[in-house]
Formats: C-alpha cells, structure tokens, sequence
C-alpha cells in the first residue's frame, strides 16, 4: 500500500508507454464508437432519428432565419422547432437556441452552406482552433521527446473531443478562446481582449473572467474587451436588427425555467453545483443557493490568486476549473476545457518540476470525462463536478503553501 501511494503521490506510474497506450485506446474507443453511429445512420438522422450532430441542428436552423431577415424567429421555440422539422423530418425534437446574437455570426454563415458540409465545417474547423491552443500552449516545451511524442495523441484522444463531436457543440471554440486569450494575456493584453470578448457568444462561460482581469489589474484586457463587446452587439444589432436581441433577452427566463430548471437537459448531464443538488433530489431553490455559495467561494479564491503573484499556469488552470465551476448551465461536453488547464499545468511541471499528487490528478482529470453521463445516470454520482471542483480546490491548496514559503509572492501584480 505504500508503494500504491508512492506511486500517486510522485506520478511514477504514468510513464511514457503507458500515456501513448492508454490514449490510443480510449482514441480507438471513439473512433469505433462514432463509425457505428454514422454507420447506423440513415441519411442524416441517427438511428434514434435526430439529427447527426444533434445541437449543431438547432445552430443550422437559427442561421437560417438569420439570413432570411428573420433572427429573433429563432427564440420562439414553436416556430424554431418547426424549422427543425422542416430540415431534418417531422420526428425530430426540439434542440433549443439559447444564444445571444453575436453566435449569428457563426450561424448565419453556415446555414449558408447544405448541411453536411456546415456541420463538416464547423466540427473540424473548430477542432484544429482546439488543437493549435493546446499546441501553443505547450509551446515552451515542446522540443522535449514526451511532449513530441504525446501531446497531439493525448488532446486527440481526451474523451470530452468524441462527447463534443457528438453533440456537433461549440465547446472546441469555448476552449480555443479561454485558452489562446490566456497564452496571449502577459504579452499581448489587447489580443486577449479580442479574445475574451468572443466567448460573450456562450455568456455562462465566462462568468468568472471580469473577476480574475479586475484582481489582476489587467486594465489594457479590460478596455479592450469591453470595447469589442459594444462593438460585437452594435454590429449584430445592424445586422440582424434589434428585435433579435429583444427577443434573446425574452427568451432568457423560459429557457432558464424549461431547460434548466425543469431538468428538461437531464441533470446527469449537467456538470453544475446546481445540478447536483437537483440530481439528489433538491429543490430548485436549494439548488441556486448552494450554486451560490459554490460560485461566490470560487470568485474569492481567483480574486486571491490572480491578486497574487503565483505563476501564470496556476493562474489560467484556476480560471479554467473557475469558468466551469461559477455556471449553473455547465454539460459534459462543455468538459473540453479542462484540456486547457491540463496543458498549462503539464508545461509548467515538465519545466519546473511537478507538484506531488500532480501526474495523477491530471491523469484523472483527463479521463473523467467519458464517465461523468453514465455515473450520474446510473449512482447519481455527478464526477464532472466533483473532478473539477477537487481540482480547483488541489491547486488552490499548492498556490497557497507555495504563497506562504515566498511571502513577497503576496504582493499585487
């Protein structure tokens, strides 16, 4: 048992065979996995008759009205479905649209193209935006064997890769974005700006980010994501008219109450403080005050780390783990951007040295994924969650012993 302990502790046992090994196989897992399933298929419906790429159909058929001059028709749900239907065949259901307008920008263009060639698009274009933020990050290193021999098997092979291919969803695009405006913050803080503001098209995602910038300082970021917002919502507004952002902000509570808070998603997708409490049979008000509590302690405790002068890996991975852990609308494909955290924290271990319990946190953080839907559905066990909120909490604990042993660290940036 010792030895057992030695092991994790150190991260002895993650060797380079055994990363290349297990990775090939959970990547032939998913490539076997999604040939039956298109295998399956007949013509463009599944053999549960939706749609292949299932959330991407709801994008396709709200850029459709975008195009038509018809944007806030995709908030109504009636006329949203029935558009759906008119595509992909009467039996399909309903994938609502619950972005603002600026994901119109996407949308609208796509729709432009016949379906399978936007879904194509969209899947493999924002893939390879995943890929080259995972490279880039792991830039500093990448001259050393393991990390050219493993790093573009492992991102490939990161389960949450086949659950967003699955569900055709933007969570390659939300962790290109995090991920490549933290690369780019120490040096090119108006970039970053550019950055941050783009993940406004998915707003639940970036609840935690506005905290970390202020605690920061990080005031040229701030400008300039503040700049591109107005200027992304003045844009749509030309394009698309102002009734599309009237009829967003409309929609917000019945989406909020019918696919939230009614469990109409499935709470064993969710990956939310929220969810928990309702997947163990809570109240909806219990479940926003505990989300609350978990939300708030997680902006004190970026708020204290990005005041403080931990190095930037710890910085970005808290962020990352932040962002999943302050949204009560968080599902499992949304996982993908702890890809992200990985990546900085494996950079920062192979130049420095890593931290104890380190490998083998990362290696379980790296594997959760593929769990999370059918431990929740099958034990009410919510993995996600609880695998990124010991995540956080574990880094939490190595910035502060690391503060405490450096004390002139605790000075602001």
């Amino acid at each position: 048992m010792r030895l057992f302990w030695h092991q994790v502790r150190s991260g002895e046992w993650l060797t380079v065979e055994r990363i290349r090994g297990y990775s090939l196989i959970v990547l032939a897992i998913s490539v076997a996995a999604a040939m039956v399933w298109l295998g399956l298929a007949e013509g463009w419906s599944d053999r549960n008759g939706k749609p292949v790429g299932t959330d991407f159909s709801s994008f396709y058929a709200a850029g459709g009205f975008a195009l038509e001059g018809h944007a806030a028709d995709a908030y109504d749900m009636a006329l949203h479905h029935a558009r759906e239907q008119q595509i992909f065949g009467p039996a399909t259901p309903y994938y609502a649209w619950l972005y603002p307008p600026i994901f119109f920008l996407i949308a609208a263009p796509l729709a432009a193209l016949p379906y399978p060639a936007a879904l194509a698009l969209w899947q493999f274009g924002t893939f390879a935006l995943y890929l080259a933020t995972i490279g880039a990050i792991l830039r500093p290193v990448r001259d050393r064997p393991i990390v050219r021999r493993t790093w573009l098997l492992i991102a490939v092979a990161f389960p949450a890769v086949l659950i967003n291919f699955g569900h055709g969803q933007n969570g390659f695009l939300s962790a290109a974005l995090l991920g490549a405006a933290l690369v780019v913050l120490p040096r090119r803080p108006v970039l970053a700006g550019l950055l941050f503001a783009a993940l406004a098209y998915k707003p639940q995602f970036g609840l935690a980010i506005p905290f970390a910038l202020l605690a920061a300082g990080r005031w040229r970021t701030i400008a300039t994501a503040c700049i591109t917002l107005a200027s992304l919502i003045g844009i749509t507004m030309l394009l698309f008219g102002t009734e599309a952002w009237s009829a967003f902000l409309a929609s917000a509570g019945v989406s909020r109450k019918l696919l939230l808070e009614s469990g109409a998603v499935g709470f064993e997708k969710l990956q939310s403080a929220f969810a928990v409490v309702r997947l163990w049979g809570g109240e909806t008000p219990l479940a926003y005050a505990v989300q609350a509590l978990v939300s708030g302690a997680t902006i004190v405790s970026l708020v204290w780390v990005w005041r403080s002068r931990c190095d930037a890996a710890t910085k970005a991975a808290l962020l990352v783990s932040g962002s999943l852990l302050c949204s009560p609308h968080i599902l499992d494909y949304d996982l993908i951007a702890l890809a992200v955290a990985i990546a900085f924290l494996a950079a920062r271990g192979l130049r420095e040295g890593f931290r104890p319990y380190e490998i083998s946190l990362l290696a379980a953080l790296w594997i959760v994924p593929v769990l999370t839907r059918t431990v929740a559905g099958t034990l009410a066990l919510p993995l996600g969650f609880l695998a990124t909120l010991t995540f956080h909490f574990t880094i939490l604990l190595q910035a502060r012993r690391e503060l405490h042993t450096q004390p002139n660290k605790l000075a602001k940036m």
